[in-house]
C-alpha cells in the first residue's frame, strides 16, 4: 500500500492584498464591491508593469487577503510605503453613488507581488 505524503502547510510566494477602511461602516455589499474594483485594478496595474509577478501570481491561484485600516490616514500611509517599495497598487476613490460621499477614499490593492515584500508592509492589519 502507498504512503500518502503530507504536503505541509500551503505557502504563497505571491499574494495580493486589499486594505479596507473600518472606519467608513460600508454595508456587506458596499464593502464587497469596493474590494472588488481594488482586486481588479491592483492586478492590472501588475499585469501591465510587474508581468513576471502576476503571471506567477496567476498561476498560484491568485492568493488575496482582506484587512482593515482604521482611517483614509492610515490607509494613504500605507499606499506611500507601497509606493516606495515599487509594488504595484490601486487606490480606490467613490463615486458617491449609493452610500458614501463622492471622491470617498475607500480602499486600497496592493499586488500581487512577492508575499515577503507585501506582508513588510500589510502583515501587521488585522483581518478583515
Amino acid at each position: 500500500m502507498a504512503e500518502k505524503l503530507s504536503a505541509g502547510p500551503l505557502t504563497f510566494r505571491y499574494k495580493q492584498v486589499i486594505v479596507m477602511r473600518n472606519d467608513l461602516k460600508m454595508s456587506r455589499g458596499k464593502i464587497a464591491a469596493q474590494a472588488g474594483h481594488a482586486a481588479v485594478s491592483a492586478a492590472e496595474e501588475a499585469r501591465k508593469k510587474c508581468s513576471g509577478w502576476w503571471k506567477a501570481w496567476i498561476a498560484e491561484g491568485q492568493c488575496k487577503i482582506a484587512v482593515r485600516a482604521e482611517s483614509e490616514q492610515e490607509l494613504l500611509e500605507l499606499e506611500r510605503k507601497a509606493k516606495r517599495s515599487k509594488l504595484p497598487t490601486a487606490l480606490i476613490v467613490d463615486r458617491g453613488l449609493t452610500e458614501l460621499p463622492p471622491d470617498t477614499i475607500t480602499c486600497l490593492g496592493i499586488g500581487p507581488a512577492p508575499s515577503i515584500q507585501v506582508d513588510a508592509i500589510t502583515g501587521q492589519l488585522p483581518l478583515l
